[in-house]
C-alpha cells in the first residue's frame, strides 16, 4: 500500500471517526492501560507529569508507552508496527537506543497495540504499509530514545547533587565527572517521576554507533531455532479452533446446508451459519483442534445460490479489458500527441497482467475471547485501530471493549491491511454465533492455504496499450498509453483521497517519472466482482514492467546502451536515480565483464515509496526456457538504518519480483470460481529457480526513505529485457513468462 506526504491529512480525517485523536493527551483509563502494559521501570509516571516547556506531548512522543528499563538494565522496547518480516523488530529500537546510549547486547522488543500511543506520527492511524515504518518514525523513536536518556541524566544528577551538563552516557550507564557511574535499570524508577522534556537535542550521524551499522535481527534467534510464535500458535486455555466453508463466488449465499454427517463427528462442537465478506454466506465448523474442524467441513453438503452475484471469467475479462484498452479513458497525463502518427519509428504494444495472490506463508487466522461486553482479539495485523473498529461493530459492542493484541505474522504483503478487515470480521462473527449457541471459549478461527488462496483480495488483473513514436536516435516524439484494471480503493474509506477525477492513484503509480516522456495517459477502471487489495509494491508491479521494457524496445531500436538512453532521458534532473543505477551497472562489470555464451544483460530501473533501485542481471534462454542467473542491486533509500535488513528486503523483494515471471504464478477465475488452491497450482520460486544476489546501497545521511517493497517492480522488466536481447526478440508482453 501506499500513502505519500500529500493525503497524511485526508487519511486521518476520513478515519477520525474510528480511532482516538492521535494529537490528543491520554485520558486517564488510556494511560492507565497503557501503565499496565509498560511494565516497572519507565512505564508509567511521565505520562503523569507534564512536559517540560510550552504544550503538551502528544501520546506518541511518551517514552513510557515504548520504553521499559528493568532493574537489571534490560531496555524492552514497543514497537508501533507490525512484524512480518520487514525488520521493524530490530530497525526501531536501534533508533531509539542510539539516541538512549543503551547497551544493545540488553535490548529486546515487543508489539504494541491499537492505543493511540502506536499510530503512525505522519499519518495518525495504526499502519504498516507503504513501506513507512523506519522512514515515519525515524525521528520519532529517536526522540523517544533522547527524551528517556535526558530522564535518566537528570534522576543521576539529583542523586548525586551536580549539574546535569557534567554528566554523560554510555552503553546503558550514566557517568559522572569523578568517575561516577549508575545503570539505568538502578536510576529507572527516580527517572519515572521527572518531567518528560519537550524537547530535545538528536546525535549528529557522526556520533552513530548503531545507525547505519550492520546488525543482526533481535528475533533471527527465535526463528531460526522454531520458537518463534506467530498469530497461527497462540493457544489459549479451553480455546476451540473455526473452519469456515466459504462460497466459492465471491458474494454468493446459501440455498440448503446439511450438516449432520459434520455434527456427528469426533471432536465437532457446533456448526454455524454466518455472514460472510462481501454480502455472502458460509459455514463455520466449531472443534476441539483444526483438524477435526476440516474434516468436519468437508462432511458439510452445501447448496449454494450463486444467481444474483456476478461470475468473473478471467479469458471473458481479459478479451474486455483488452477491447477497452482500444479507447482513452479518464485522462491522468496529457500530451501533444501530432507527432504520433509521423515519427519515423513506431512502437505498438499491449501488456497483459494477471490476479496475483498475496500467498504468505502464514495463513489468515483471528482468535477472538468474546464474552457478550467484551472482546479480546489475537492476530497478526498491519492496521489493528481499523480491524478494532471492526470487531466493535460486527460483536455490537464500544471501541473501548476490545483488545487487540498484535501478534508476529508470518508474511502479509498487505493482505493483513486489508480495509474492509474482512478476516477479522469473519472470526468476530464467528465468536459471536458461538457465544449465541451457548459457547463461551475462545475461538481461534483459522484459514488454511487453500482458504487463503481461493479467498480473494487479490493484486488487480491489468491491460496496458502503448503507442510510441520516436526517431532514429531513440528521441521519444509521442507516447500514447491506456491502463485498465479496477480500483483499488474505490468503496473503501480511502476513496476520497486516492480517486481523483476517476483515477485510482494506485494504479498509475511509476508511470512516466522519472523520464522526460511526451506520454498522454489514460486509464479505465471497470467493475468486477473480485475482491482486490494493494499488493507489495502495489501499481508499480505492473507500470514498471511496461516502462521499463518498453524503454529497453527503443533502446535496441535505435541502437543505443540502455543505461546512456535511461540515463539522458532523465535529463540530469534525477540523480538519485542515476546513482543506484551507475552502482549497479559499476559493481556487476556491465559493459567489461565477459559474459557466458548465450547469456545477455538486463537493465531497468524504478522508484517506488520514495526509494530507487536498480537492476542489472544476467540472464540466458535455454529451449525457449528463461533463466535468471546474478542479479546486482543499486539502492538508494537514503540512510539505511540497518544495511542488514536492506540487504535482506532487497532479496526477498527481487526473490517475489522473479515468482511474477514464473508460468503458474497467476490466479484465474472460470464461472466465478478461483481455480488455483495451492502452491501445486499456484507457483511461487523454489531454490533451483534463485539466482545470486548481490545489494549495493548508495551511501546517504538523509532521512531514511521506504525499503520493504522497492526492490520487487524492476526484477521482472531486468529480467525481461536480458530475454530479448539473450533470443533477439522482443520482452515478454505478459506476466507471468508464457510457456516454454
Amino acid at each position: 500500500m501506499h500513502f505519500d506526504s500529500a493525503v497524511a491529512a485526508d487519511l486521518a480525517k476520513v478515519l477520525s471517526h474510528r480511532l482516538p485523536t492521535p494529537g490528543a493527551p491520554l485520558e486517564r483509563r488510556s494511560f492507565l492501560k497503557l501503565a499496565a502494559a509498560s511494565g516497572f521501570a519507565l512505564g508509567m509516571y511521565p505520562l503523569a507529569v507534564p512536559a517540560q516547556g510550552s504544550g503538551e506531548l502528544k501520546p506518541t512522543q511518551q517514552p513510557s508507552a515504548f520504553v521499559q528499563i528493568d532493574p537489571d538494565g534490560t531496555t524492552t522496547v514497543t514497537i508501533n508496527r507490525l512484524e512480518f518480516g520487514q525488520g521493524v523488530q530490530t530497525g526501531l529500537p536501534m533508533l531509539l537506543a542510539e539516541e538512549l546510549d543503551a547497551d544493545w547486547s540488553r535490548v529486546r522488543s515487543r508489539n504494541g497495540n491499537a492505543d493511540p500511543a502506536y499510530v503512525d506520527p505522519k499519518f495518525g492511524m495504526h499502519l504498516t504499509g507503504g513501506s513507512n515504518s523506519i522512514q515515519n518514525s525515524f525521528t520519532q523513536y529517536r526522540e523517544l530514545g533522547a527524551r528517556t536518556r535526558a530522564m535518566l541524566v537528570a534522576a543521576a544528577a539529583q542523586r548525586w547533587k551536580i549539574d546535569a551538563t557534567k554528566l554523560r552516557t554510555e552503553n546503558g550507564f550514566v557517568i559522572g565527572p569523578g568517575g561516577q557511574r549508575a545503570g539505568y535499570g538502578e536510576l529507572a524508577q527516580a527517572a519515572m517521576a521527572l518531567p518528560v522534556p519537550a524537547s530535545v537535542t538528536l546525535k549528529d550521524a557522526r556520533q552513530f554507533r548503531l545507525i547505519g551499522k550492520p546488525t543482526r535481527r533481535l528475533d533471527a534467534q527465535a526463528k531460526s531455532t522454531g520458537r518463534q510464535s506467530y498469530g497461527i500458535d497462540v493457544r489459549l486455555p479451553g480455546m476451540l479452533t473455526a473452519v469456515v466453508a466459504h462460497p466459492p463466488v465471491f458474494g454468493a449465499r446459501l440455498k440448503s446446508v446439511d450438516d449432520s454427517a459434520a455434527k456427528s463427528m469426533r471432536g465437532v462442537k457446533v456448526v454455524l451459519r454466518i455472514p460472510t465478506d462481501r454480502g455472502g454466506e458460509g459455514v463455520a465448523v466449531i472443534a476441539d483442534g483444526y483438524w477435526p474442524a476440516r474434516q468436519a467441513r468437508e462432511a458439510l453438503k452445501l447448496e449454494w445460490d450463486t444467481g444474483g452475484v456476478e461470475r468473473a471469467d478471467t479469458a471473458q475479462l481479459l478479451a474486455k479489458y483488452r477491447e477497452l484498452a482500444r479507447q482513452p479513458g479518464k485522462l491522468r497525463f496529457d500530451a501533444d500527441l501530432s507527432r504520433l502518427a509521423a515519427a519515423p519509428h513506431r512502437i505498438r504494444a499491449e501488456f497483459a497482467f494477471p490476479y496475483l495472490a498475496h500467498a504468505p506463508m502464514e495463513p489468515l487466522n483471528c482468535t477472538v475471547a468474546f464474552d457478550g461486553q467484551r472482546a479480546e482479539l489475537w492476530m497478526g495485523t498491519q492496521m489493528p485501530g481499523l480491524d478494532a473498529g471492526a470487531a466493535a461493530r460486527t460483536l455490537g459492542v464500544s471501541p473501548e471493549a476490545i483488545k487487540v493484541n498484535t501478534q508476529m505474522a508470518g508474511g502479509g504483503f498487505g493482505r493483513r491491511a486489508i480495509p474492509s478487515s474482512d478476516y477479522v470480521v469473519e472470526a468476530c462473527q464467528v465468536a459471536k454465533a458461538a457465544r449465541s449457541a451457548g459457547i463461551a471459549a475462545p475461538v481461534r478461527t483459522l484459514w488454511s492455504r487453500e482458504d487463503d488462496i481461493k479467498g480473494g483480495y487479490y493484486r488487480p488483473m491489468h491491460v496496458h496499450r502503448a503507442e510510441i513514436g520516436f526517431d532514429a536516435q531513440g528521441n521519444i516524439l509521442a507516447w500514447d498509453h491506456v491502463i485498465v484494471g479496477q480500483s483499488i480503493t474505490k468503496g473503501s474509506p480511502f476513496e476520497d483521497f486516492m480517486v481523483k477525477d476517476g483515477i485510482d492513484a494506485t494504479a498509475v503509480e511509476g508511470m512516466k517519472e522519472p523520464y522526460a516522456l511526451p506520454m498522454r495517459l489514460t486509464v479505465h477502471h471497470p467493475d468486477v466482482n473480485v475482491p482486490v487489495l494493494w499488493w507489495r509494491s502495489v501499481g508499480s508491479t505492473h507500470t514498471a514492467y511496461v516502462m521499463e521494457t518498453l524503454l529497453d524496445e527503443v533502446a535496441r531500436a535505435s541502437k543505443q546502451d540502455p543505461v546512456a538512453l535511461r540515463l539522458r532521458l532523465m535529463e540530469g534532473k534525477h540523480p538519485r536515480h542515476a546513482a543506484a543505477l551507475k552502482l549497479a551497472v559499476q559493481k556487476s562489470g556491465y559493459g567489461t565483464r565477459k559474459l557466458p555464451p548465450g547469456h545477455a544483460w538486463g537493465v531497468a530501473v524504478h522508484e517506488s515509496f520514495n526509494t530507487v533501485v536498480a537492476y542489472v542481471v544476467e540472464a540466458s534462454v535455454a529451449k525457449g526456457v528463461p533463466k535468471l542467473h546474478n542479479v546486482t542491486a543499486g539502492v538508494h533509500c537514503n540512510l539505511a538504518v540497518n544495511p542488514l535488513s536492506v540487504e535482506a528486503q532487497i532479496q526477498g523483494a527481487a526473490l517475489m519480483g522473479l515468482a511474477t515471471c514464473l508460468p503458474g504464478n497467476a490466479i484465474t477465475l472460470k464461472d466465478g470460481v478461483v481455480e488455483q488452491a495451492n502452491f501445486g497450482d499456484y507457483r511461487v520460486p523454489r531454490m533451483p529457480d534463485m539466482p545470486r544476489i548481490a545489494v549495493h546501497i548508495v551511501p546517504s545521511s538523509d532521512a531514511p526513505t521506504g525499503i520493504g517493497e522497492p526492490g520487487l517492480p524492476p526484477l521482472a522488466p531486468a529480467f525481461a529485457n536480458a530475454i530479448a536481447r539473450a533470443s533477439g526478440g522482443t520482452a515478454p508482453r505478459e506476466l507471468p513468462f508464457p510457456q516454454a
